[in-house]
Formats: C-alpha cells, sequence, structure tokens
C-alpha cells in the first residue's frame, strides 16, 4: 500500500496540472487546437486512475477547457466521482465543474440525489453550502422534489450562513417545483424577522422575485415589509422593498397614503443615488394610481372627486408628464357650470408657464374639450368662451389652429346672440394677422384662424363697426404667406365687405368714396392673382375684374349695380347637424331599393366594355386589346363558312385598297400561269411547288456532295 502510494505521488509530480495547462496553451499560440487535444488525450488517461487526486486534477482542466468552448459531457461520471470526495477541496472542484456542464436536462442528474442529500445534512457547513451553491445551477424537477424537505430543514439551522443559502435555494425549488410553496411559505415568513441581517435581506429578495408574478398572495406581508422599511439600514434591501410596494400599492390605495411619509424621510436622509432613484420612482408611481383611482371613483361619485379639485390642480406642476396627462383626464370629468370658468382659467396660466410644445398642445386641446363637451353643456358666457379662443391664437408653436378656428365658426354660426362680440374679436385678428404670419409663427398652424377670422367678418359684416378698416386690413396684410385655402376665403370675402360698404355709399350717393373704394380694391387685388394657388387666382381675376366693372359703370352715373351685387350674399347660413339626413322622411311611395330606370343588359355591358377598350387605345396603345384578343383566339374556333367569309372580305379588302399591289401581265407564260393562278389563291397552302431551272451547280463551302455539288476550297 504505501509502495502504490509512493508510486501515485511521482506519478503525480509529472502530471500537468491547471497552471502548467494555461501556460501550454499560451504558448501554442499557433497550434492551439493540436495542443488542446494533446492535452484532452492525456486528462482522458488521468481519469483512468484510481487516484482521485489525479482525477480531480483532470476534472480542474476539464473544466477550463469547458470555458474555452469545448464539450466534456462524455465526462460526467468522473465529475460525479469527484464530487462524492470526502475531501472538501476536490469536492469543490467537483461541484465546479458540476455546475458548468450540468443543466435541468441532464441525464446523470439522476445519479447525484443521494450524495447531495448525503451533503446537505454534513455537519460541515461548508460542505452543505457547497452543495446548495452547485445545486442552484442544474436544479432539475425531480431534484426539487426529491431535497425540498432537507432543504427546508436548513432554513432552521443555527448558523446564518446555512440558512442565508437555503432561504435563496428555496427560490430555485419553488421555480422548478411550485407545490412546495405553501408548506415552505410559513418559514420563509419567519426569515423576514431573521436576527441576522443577511438571512432577511436574502428573504426579501426571494418574497419579491415571488411577488413579481403575482403580487396579491403577499399582501399579508405588507405590515412586515413596513417595519422592515423603516428600520433597515440595508440600501439594497430597501430597494427591494420599495418595488415590493410598488406592485402591493394599486392592490391596496390606502397604503400609498401610508408610504408617503416613510419614503419623504428616506428621500431626504439618503446618500444613495440608487436608493432615491427608487424612492422617487415609487412615489411617482404612487400618485399617477391615486389619479387612476380617482378616474374610476368619477364615473360613479363624481362630487367625492371634485371635492379634491385643488389637489389635482397641483398635479399640473408635477415634473413627470404622465402624471399631468392623467390629471388633465380627471379635470375633463370635474367639469361643472359653478367651476368651469375657474378650471379654464388655470389651465390657461400653466399653458403660459408649461416647458414643451407638445404638452402645451395637450392642454390646449383639452381646454377646448372642456368647454365644448354635450355641445357646451356647461359653458354660460359664449362671450367668455370667444375671448378664451381668441387668448389661445397667443400660443406659439401650436399645431391645433383647425381646432380652434372651427370651435370660432362653430360658435359665431350657432349663437346668434354674440355675433356682435364674434366679428368684433375677429376683426381685431385680421388687424393683428402679422403676429401669425410672421417668421416664428410660420412654424405653427396659428395662421388658420385668420380662415374662421375672415369668413366670420364677411358673412355678418353688418356686425362690424368699421367695415372699411376691416376691408384695409384683409387688403394689406402678409396674404402671400398665407396657405391658398386662406387666401381663397380672403378674395370671397373681401367682395362681400366690398359690396356691403358699396351699398352704403351708393345710398348716401358719395361718388368720390366709392370711386376711392373701388380704387384701393383694384390696387390690391393683384397680389392674390399672382397666387401659386390656382383657386385664389381665379377667385381674384374674377373679382378684380368685377371691381373694375362696378367703377367704369359708376364713373358713367350708373348707381344702382351694388344693390344687384349685393344680393350675391345674402342669406344666412345655418348649421346643418351630422344625423340631419336620418330625419329627413322619405316620400309616400318612393322605395330607395328600387331602379329608377330598367337595369342595363349583360350584352349592352359587353358593348360598352367593347367601346371603352377601344377608346383607351385613342392615345396611348393599350395591352388590354391584345389581352382580349389572345382570350377569343385561345376560347373560339372559326367554321369553315366562317372562314370562308373572312377570306372572301379579306380579297374584297385588296382589291379596293389602293396601296394594295395588283397583278399585272407578263409575256412568260409560266410566270403568266403562276401569277393568274395566285391571282385566283388567297392561302397559301394552295399555291403550287414549281421547279425553278438553275444554270449553274449549287455549290456549298465546307460540304461534300454528290453529284452536281462540288467542295470549294
Amino acid at each position: 500500500m504505501a509502495l502504490r502510494k509512493v508510486k501515485g505521488n511521482l506519478e503525480r509530480m509529472f502530471d500537468k496540472n491547471l497552471t502548467d495547462l494555461v501556460r501550454g496553451i499560451r504558448n501554442n499560440k499557433d497550434n492551439e487546437a493540436k495542443y488542446i487535444a494533446q492535452c484532452i488525450e492525456e486528462i482522458k488517461q488521468e481519469l483512468r486512475q484510481d487516484n482521485i487526486a489525479v482525477k480531480s486534477n483532470a476534472v480542474a482542466k476539464l473544466t477550463y477547457l469547458q470555458m474555452l468552448g469545448y464539450d466534456i459531457s462524455w465526462a460526467g461520471f468522473n465529475i460525479i466521482e469527484v464530487m462524492s470526495s470526502s475531501k472538501f477541496t476536490y469536492k469543490r472542484i467537483g461541484y465546479l465543474a458540476s455546475s458548468q456542464c450540468f443543466h435541468t436536462d441532464t441525464e446523470l442528474l439522476m445519479l447525484t440525489t443521494n450524495m447531495i442529500r448525503k451533503d446537505l445534512n454534513s455537519q460541515n457547513q461548508y460542505d452543505a453550502g457547497l452543495a446548495l451553491s452547485g445545486l442552484s445551477c442544474f436544479i432539475s424537477p425531480d431534484l426539487a422534489r426529491d431535497l425540498a424537505n432537507d432543504i427546508m430543514t436548513l432554513l432552521t439551522s443555527t448558523k446564518p450562513y446555512l440558512r442565508k443559502k437555503a432561504v435563496l435555494m428555496m427560490y430555485k425549488v419553488f421555480l422548478r417545483f411550485p407545490e412546495a410553496l405553501r408548506p415552505a411559505f410559513p418559514r420563509l415568513k419567519e426569515k423576514l424577522e431573521d436576527p441576522d441581517s443577511g438571512v432577511q435581506s436574502a428573504a426579501v429578495n426571494v418574497v419579491c422575485e415571488l411577488a413579481r408574478k403575482n403580487p396579491k398572495n403577499y399582501l399579508s406581508l405588507a405590515p412586515v415589509f413596513f417595519k422592515l422599511m423603516t428600520s433597515s439600514t440595508n440600501n439594497w434591501m430597501l430597494i427591494k422593498i420599495i418595488k415590493l410596494f410598488g406592485a402591493l400599492t394599486p392592490l391596496e390605495p390606502r397604503l400609498g397614503k401610508k408610504l408617503i411619509e416613510p419614503l419623504t424621510n428616506l428621500i431626504h436622509s439618503t446618500s444613495a443615488m440608487s436608493l432615491l432613484y427608487e424612492c422617487i420612482n415609487t412615489v411617482i408611481a404612487v400618485k399617477y394610481l391615486g389619479l387612476l383611482a380617482m378616474s374610476k371613483i368619477l364615473k360613479t361619485h363624481p362630487k367625492s372627486v371634485q371635492a379634491h379639485k385643488d389637489l389635482i390642480m397641483q398635479c399640473l406642476d408635477d415634473k413627470d408628464e404622465s402624471i399631468r396627462l392623467r390629471a388633465l383626464d380627471l379635470l375633463y370629468g370635474m367639469v361643472s357650470k359653478k367651476n368651469l370658468m375657474e378650471i379654464v382659467k388655470k389651465l390657461m396660466v400653466h399653458m403660459d408657464k408649461a416647458e414643451g410644445t407638445t404638452y402645451r398642445d395637450e392642454l390646449l386641446s383639452k381646454i377646448i374639450q372642456i368647454c365644448s363637451q354635450n355641445n357646451y353643456q356647461y359653458i354660460t358666457n359664449f362671450e367668455w368662451y370667444v375671448s378664451v379662443l381668441v387668448e389661445l391664437t397667443r400660443m406659439e408653436g401650436s399645431q391645433h389652429g383647425c381646432l380652434v378656428a372651427t370651435q370660432m365658426l362653430d360658435v359665431a354660426i350657432r349663437v346668434q346672440a354674440i355675433r356682435q362680440f364674434a366679428v368684433q374679436q375677429m376683426a381685431l385678428l385680421l388687424d393683428n394677422a402679422h403676429f401669425l404670419t410672421s417668421g416664428s409663427a410660420q412654424r405653427s398652424t396659428m395662421s388658420e384662424v385668420l380662415y374662421a377670422a375672415a369668413w366670420i367678418c364677411g358673412e355678418f359684416s353688418e356686425h362690424l363697426s368699421d367695415p372699411q378698416a376691416t376691408l384695409e386690413a384683409m387688403l394689406r396684410g402678409r396674404v402671400f404667406t398665407l396657405p391658398g385655402h386662406i387666401q381663397a376665403v380672403y378674395v370671397q370675402n373681401i367682395l362681400k365687405l366690398f359690396a356691403n360698404i358699396l351699398s352704403t355709399a351708393e345710398d348716401q350717393e358719395d361718388t368720390d368714396r366709392i370711386n376711392k373704394l373701388c380704387e384701393v380694391v383694384a390696387e390690391c387685388l393683384p397680389q392674390f392673382v399672382s397666387s401659386a394657388d390656382l383657386e385664389v387666382q381665379e377667385r381674384a381675376s374674377s373679382a378684380l375684374q368685377l371691381v373694375r366693372f362696378l367703377q367704369k359703370q359708376t364713373n358713367k352715373g350708373d348707381l344702382g349695380l351694388a344693390q344687384e351685387m349685393a344680393v350675391l350674399f345674402v342669406g344666412e347660413l345655418n348649421p346643418v347637424a351630422p344625423k340631419a339626413q336620418r330625419k329627413v322622411q322619405v316620400p309616400e311611395g318612393l322605395d330607395l331599393d328600387v331602379w329608377i330606370n330598367d337595369p342595363p343588359s349583360e350584352s349592352s355591358e359587353d358593348e360598352d366594355q367593347k367601346i371603352s377598350v377601344g377608346a383607351n387605345d385613342i392615345f396611348v396603345k393599350s395591352d388590354k386589346d391584345s389581352y382580349y384578343n389572345s382570350n377569343n383566339h385561345k376560347k373560339t374556333e372559326l367554321t369553315e363558312e366562317e372562314m370562308e367569309i373572312l377570306r372572301e372580305a379579306r380579297k374584297q379588302e385588296r382589291a379596293n385598297n389602293p396601296h394594295y399591289l395588283k397583278s399585272y401581265q407578263h409575256s412568260n407564260n409560266r410566270t403568266n400561269s403562276l401569277m393568274s393562278n395566285s391571282h385566283s389563291l388567297d392561302d397559301y397552302t394552295e399555291i403550287p411547288v414549281a421547279e425553278i431551272e438553275l444554270p449553274v451547280s449549287l455549290q456549298i463551302p465546307g460540304k461534300a456532295m454528290k453529284g452536281s455539288l462540288s467542295i470549294l476550297e
């Protein structure tokens, strides 16, 4: 025995250890694969020896090669053998190798159950800890089921080292064998109050990971976690607890109110940026969830939510945009006739201070939605609303100009009582149109309100206090910078104002004023004539000629044309509801589903199709004709009678065609007979075969022919 031991020690002296393997790989960069293949053969020889030390050395080298990408699954039995060693240094190598190459589906794991159980129950805490660490890397459902009780036993160990590892290992057991969660939960809950902070932190990590999948099951642990949050100084554990509370708060709204104070204390006291970030993130989440809960309560108990109007308004100043938008949605449902003006005023003030064009656009659209909901149900003073719309036009960079313009038109048309006020406000907008068409304003769509302003002032010009000034404002503006559809409305409503002023001047028989007015309009309209928009050009040209004609007739003393012109714009446009057509009664005896005229027959449809196919080829040659012809040739076969008819038609066409060469007489009788025959023939299949007499023999180069054919050299 002693001699064998000495011999084994001598052999080990000449074996390569892990250091030698690494050094050899570095020295054989050019021939690395060959060197590693040689080392693997040596490792296989070492694994066949009985000495456990030699085997552990070989397994250590295999572990390194596995990290380089080489497959060592063939050495699974040898790894298990080293794992079962009674010496800790060898056992550690075996568990390291198993954690590297074993996985859940490894078939050899069934051989390790009793061995791992033995290590878990070992008196040496490091053996048990090593088994827990290795098992966490390759635990399978069978191992989890068989070893769950042994691991749960370690939860009550007297050594914190084992308790901590056992708590963390239970999470892997729960993933592979969920049935173990219910019996292990009471012991896991006890570990949250373990005297050792490391065990506490491990238990918090496990519960937080489990709560991510189903937070509702862990709501009962909220008091324990709240105690830990207010007493612990472990920042990483506090981060986990705060994240857990963020998941539990939606399930228990009262929890959010209780968390505000400890979270605020942590924000003011901690210097750890990671913890500070998590606290702020949770506070934001709690505030967002509170607003979300209020929006749900608003549907059933609106008065309860309206009592917190000031608190919701404060959320508009929050730095988080999601909270601001949620508060806006909540304000939309809180509006009443009593608080509408107050809410809109605060939103207007907030919009002036708000940063970011997107958020300000959202505020603008929300103000209009709040005011116009349910057909202006909550508006008691429409003059106030028109003033609000005019105020909104001052917002720079807005993309909701069309929305504001639509509201102006809608209110001015539908509410007759405020038309005079609305016309005055629109006249002010036209007079200050340069603010909406300046360089900075061109990036926004707020110039669209000039469309509404021009139309309202032209349509309801009788309410203007100074129509002459409004007309001049529309003529002198920088109209060439406006979109084409706005310029077109300008031209149309310039004519309306012109007709109104002209009628007044004719009533007063003020010829000088009429001439001056015509000169001003005729002088400024050419800028519209040179517009890039064709519609504007056409309208402006017609308007210019009309003005010149009126001026010419006025100079002749022919008054009264202004009244005729004003007739063109007489009549009030009434608003039409979107569903008005549905309310129109169908006349008695009218069936909308019956054809008014007889339906077209199939033959007429075919004829129309043929005509349309031919008509399309007038300018551009279409492929449809060839397509239809090819289909017809494929589908239709002509009979002998039809072919004869076509043949006779072709003969007639040849006879009547002056560009077709007719047959003529030759002196040669043979040729004469052939031509006469060809004249009577209309099909190449009936052409007779004639012999050709050649005076010389036919010679083909490069060919050896018989008879008269010879080879040309």
